[in-house]
């Protein structure tokens, strides 16, 4: 029997060490779909089945359930984060969807604890939450630019170990998904920003300053990954160069999960038959 798919994109033993990121390749498909087109139609088989499980968990929270999943993206500048929210996000109803954005934090988040910002949106039971950045951006971001001192940084390793163990005990499934592309691909995705005028407005020239870091930030993603990687809250590492493969990966592993999870549908609490004689009754004319 081969691999699930949470198996295949689990970071490897030897990140869990600490190994190069470069070992990975951000173009390799293990499993699923071959080309564009396949990937097309394995997308449509997964809408439905997102949207039935999502629907079924919104459901249960309904009914007193305090479930939720969170998918947390991290990347690089251009490894599609916002694409992964529209192409997987939307294959579900968004009522059933709590987004949140992390950019730079304002004065008012600076002056508290930095996962302050970060408890505020936790999704609510019933509802897949996506984080577009996270607590993460405070050991790669404040580590490579040395915002907080080592010792800082160093510590929030632990702190969210902590957190994370906190929302799986609450009935948070976290799905920890690293966007893994090459610097070759992020240059030629930085170019077309430039090239196409309706996509100037994405392309911002801090951009090229965090590019300059690359290896820095590879090194701080492997620690990162391998420091906070636990069966509650597990790191996938998603081949990311091609983009209709990082699509279908993340929308098996957000179907795949679910189906684990088994939401159900609650009860009704009246009598069914009766409401069908009473709904006859009602009908006038």
């Amino acid at each position: 029997m081969g691999k699930t798919v949470r198996e295949t994109f689990r970071i490897p033993a030897d990140l869990r060490t600490g190994a190069d990121l470069a070992t990975l390749d951000p173009r390799a498909r293990p499993i699923g779909p071959r080309d564009k087109t396949a990937a097309a139609e394995e997308m449509n088989d997964l809408a439905d089945r997102l949207d039935h499980l999502q629907e079924a968990l919104y459901a249960e929270a309904i009914g007193g359930g305090t479930r939720a999943v969170l998918l947390v993206l991290q990347g690089m500048d251009t490894s599609g984060k916002g694409g992964v929210i529209r192409h997987v996000g939307g294959l579900v109803n968004p009522q059933g969807l709590q987004i949140a954005t992390f950019k730079k934090p304002t004065e008012e988040e600076l002056a508290h604890h930095f996962l302050w910002r970060v408890r505020s949106q936790v999704p609510e039971p019933g509802r897949i939450g996506i984080f577009d950045r996270s607590h993460y951006e405070d050991v790669l971001i404040g580590r490579v630019d040395e915002l907080v001192p080592e010792d800082v940084w160093r510590h929030r390793y632990t702190e969210i170990t902590d957190f994370e163990a906190e929302l799986a005990g609450q009935g948070v499934t976290l799905v920890k998904c690293m966007l893994h592309i090459s610097p070759k691909e992020q240059a030629e995705r930085l170019l077309a920003r430039l090239d196409d005028p309706a996509k100037r407005w994405k392309y911002n020239t801090g951009d090229l300053d965090a590019r300059a870091k690359w290896p820095a930030y590879q090194d701080a993603y492997a620690e990162a990954l391998h420091r906070t990687d636990a069966d509650a809250a597990p790191w996938y590492v998603i081949p990311s160069d091609r983009k209709w493969y990082r699509n279908w990966a993340i929308a098996a592993l957000l179907a795949e999960t679910l189906a684990d999870l088994d939401p159900r549908f609650p009860e009704p609490g009246i009598d069914v038959d009766a409401e069908r004689a009473r709904l006859a009754a009602s009908v006038v004319g």
